[in-house]
């Protein structure tokens, strides 16, 4: 079952603008994976087909990432962004949508819930929150801006890969490397991700950073408060980005049927961390203990 091959799919986001996933099955309610920042469908790969037989699987790319397009006017905020999923789940003919949401993915999963609760039958929030860790929040910042525009060679990437994600393994890293970049009519290889996902809110001022950052934070947690369904909260026990407190936040105190799945021997990128622990963790929750 790990060998089996998604198709490539075109459907249609906001704004005249065209997105890229993959599909796995096409029989079942639809579960649909939704990737962090700078990643793409294919960080699915290790668990996506387990549930191939019991959902119409589809793992999503976000505007600006990955095959799908980028937006000439940078328009890459999490509401626009759960716009795009709900033309793309429209265009599938899904009226009802499990959503796992990874870092970015759960942020833009719970926009989606909060605009649209009743077409949400589960969320699975994989290491996200309404208020993130500041300390994980400016590593990886810091990451994209010391980061390299481009690569000799898929190995030099890889090695950068190693630093960014150091208890990924090597093999996952590999396959990913190539996922994430194309090559150049000069031979080098360029990442993917839009250069201009992170210069929209560059130019602003800490107070306007701080703003926006509270304003989100009320309306995520406003989201998860009036959510009718099942929620998972998926947290790597050595996380940067949601911290213990946060978590127990969402999976005790807000969420209405929620609970929370800690996963050792992970960090921020759970489900490349430590893949076998985070697919049990979701087989748990979508398909019944």
């Amino acid at each position: 079952m790990r060998a089996m091959e998604p198709k490539s799919l075109r459907l249609p986001g906001t704004q005249g603008l065209t997105l890229h996933a993959l599909e796995w099955s096409r029989e079942g309610t639809l579960l649909l994976f939704l990737h962090g920042f700078g990643n793409d469908a294919h960080v699915w790969d290790w668990c996506a087909p387990v549930y191939a037989p019991h959902y119409r699987v589809v793992a999503l790319e976000h505007r600006g990432h990955g095959d799908s397009d980028r937006d000439p006017e940078g328009r890459y905020d999490h509401e626009t962004m759960a716009r795009d999923l709900n033309a793309a789940l429209e265009s599938l003919g899904a009226a009802r949508v499990v959503i796992v949401g990874h870092s970015l993915g759960g942020r833009v999963a719970m926009r989606f819930a909060g605009l649209w609760p009743e077409k949400v039958a589960g969320l699975v929030i994989v290491d996200s929150a309404p208020e993130l860790d500041a300390r994980g929040t400016t590593r990886i910042r810091l990451d994209v801006q010391q980061q390299d525009p481009s690569f000799a060679s898929l190995k030099d990437y890889e090695r950068v890969l190693a630093r960014q994600y150091p208890a990924t393994r090597a093999d996952i890293l590999a396959k990913l490397a190539g996922h994430w970049t194309r090559q150049r009519p000069d031979g080098r290889f360029e990442l993917k991700l839009d250069p201009a996902f992170m210069r929209g809110r560059r130019g602003a001022s800490e107070e306007e950073l701080a703003r926006w950052s509270a304003e989100e934070a009320k309306i995520l947690w406003g989201a998860l408060e009036k959510l009718p369904c099942p929620a998972l909260v998926v947290r790597g026990a050595a996380s940067d980005v949601l911290s213990a407190d946060v978590a127990d936040k969402m999976a005790d105190d807000v969420l209405k049927q929620g609970r929370l799945e800690v996963i050792a021997r992970a960090g921020h990128s759970v489900m490349l961390d430590n893949p076998e622990a985070f697919e049990k963790a979701l087989t748990g929750f979508v398909l019944g203990d």
